[in-house]
């Protein structure tokens, strides 16, 4: 099968002449020749400008928890548009969304509202470093934080470096442009190794102030530290008095209505949301506990021209209150069961190892028994079926990320049509990646 993608072609020659690959994001362009243009979304799928269908499970990165369109919090945000949109000053609306997300996570004592994750986490990192007066912070390899540059590192595990070369892997720039005197700052260390990390905090404990953990790494196909690990983290955070930042712009108002937080038992000093808070509207929080957040105000700057637009705080509302109110994110998590149940039909009988790792409301998929439980092992493990198996799918109408980083997010919307259609397509796209993978090896056989 193959779909017909002459429009988003067409406009993509257009596009790039005026935009750099054609797209306002780097991760939206997939190609010259693939790169789509969606026309609307609605519920569970979208429609591309060559009136392509799919069911989608990328869900922009995860914000649509509710679906695409979604009529209550549509009809909330022209509400809020008849606010007027921005200010420079406050609106009343702006304290019960923060009195609605203290009460759903209890780390969140106060808020502050930004655009983006990446606002709320530059804001996160910079009060922790006021309040514990060091720059440099730990991150965990394969978390992802946003694009700017104190964050914009990984460990290069891929170009030389093994688990037994007595060393750790060389901390690399993600992009051109990142200043080199940056590097200086940070601390890398890997997942669910909780003696690396003491070992780092005993060697650096007097210049580290911060650590910054995504537990479930919605960019490193929601690879997630086990619970005794978040409690170790929390347990040497206190011992070494570092402040301890929970990422949860994609885990927030998602996994649980508090979050990952409330999955491992757990309580953030300072703690990231975005995503899902708004069903799509952009805004983000930082939030934490109110001796750390007082810095704001004192000492601390945090603004924004845009933030709290009338528009998204409206939207925030209404979506956080059926999130807190509805069986919404229960019908979410049945739903990603009821799809990863077909998906392991479907490859047990061909015989294809697989397991999932993350929540069923963002599940990741890998094509072996046991899934890697960090970021090194992520890196060195196969992933080529899936890789091949990807543009199958977009053919065949169900759109996921193109590679094996992303997790498969589930919305409110996602209906039995739509796990049917899945499932369908889910069954082509294996046997023609299966076919596919044994002709490039120059004859039949399994994908094991």
């Amino acid at each position: 099968m193959s779909r017909k993608l002459a429009s988003s072609n067409a406009h993509f020659a257009r596009s790039v002449q005026q935009l750099p690959l054609g797209v306002a994001s780097n991760f939206r362009y997939w190609g010259d020749d693939r790169t789509i243009y969606i026309k609307q979304g609605k519920g569970g799928r979208i429609t591309d400008i060559d009136d392509n269908s799919y069911v989608d499970y990328r869900l922009g990165y995860g914000p649509a928890i509710l679906g695409y369109a979604h009529p209550e919090v549509d009809a909330a945000a022209r509400e809020g548009m008849e606010v007027g949109g921005v200010f420079a000053f406050a609106t009343e609306r702006e304290y019960s969304v923060a009195q609605r997300i203290s009460d759903m996570v209890p780390a969140a004592e106060l808020v502050r509202y930004s655009n983006s994750g990446t606002e709320a986490v530059m804001a996160a990192l910079r009060v922790a470093r006021a309040a514990s007066g060091k720059d440099d912070f730990i991150m965990i390899e394969g978390g992802y934080h946003g694009v700017f540059d104190s964050v914009l590192w990984y460990s290069e595990v891929e170009d030389g470096w093994t688990p037994d070369s007595g060393r750790d892997p060389e901390v690399v720039a993600y992009s051109a442009g990142v200043p080199e005197s940056v590097r200086q700052h940070l601390h890398m260390v890997p997942m669910n190794d909780a003696e690396k990390l003491e070992d780092v905090l005993r060697a650096h404990g007097d210049r580290i102030g911060t650590l910054l953990i995504e537990p479930m790494m919605g960019n490193c196909c929601s690879i997630t530290a086990t619970r005794e690990y978040m409690h170790a983290v929390r347990e040497l955070c206190d011992r070494y008095k570092v402040i301890l930042v929970i990422d949860e712009v994609k885990t927030g108002f998602r996994v649980a209505r508090g979050g990952i937080q409330e999955l491992m038992g757990i309580e953030a000093d300072i703690c990231t949301f975005a995503k899902a808070i708004a069903n799509g509207y952009p805004i983000s929080v930082v939030a934490g506990r109110e001796a750390l957040m007082r810095h704001i105000g004192d000492g601390v700057v945090h603004g924004g021209t845009y933030t709290a637009h009338s528009v998204s705080i409206a939207a925030a509302e209404k979506t956080l209150e059926i999130l807190a109110t509805t069986s919404a994110l229960e019908d979410v998590a049945d739903y990603g069961r009821r799809l990863q149940a077909g998906i392991s039909r479907i490859l047990d009988a061909r015989e294809i190892a697989h397991s999932f790792v993350g929540h069923p409301s963002m599940g990741g998929l890998f094509l072996a028994q046991t899934p890697p439980s960090n970021y090194r092992e992520w890196v060195h493990s196969d992933y080529s079926f899936y890789d091949a198996m990807a543009p199958e799918l977009h053919d065949r109408g169900v759109i996921v990320e193109p590679d094996s980083r992303e997790p498969w997010f589930i919305c409110a919307a996602h209906d039995q049509a739509c796990l049917d259609d899945t499932l369908a397509a889910f069954e082509g796209a294996v046997d023609a990646t299966i076919e596919k993978l044994a002709a490039q090896r120059g004859g039949k056989g399994s994908a094991a």
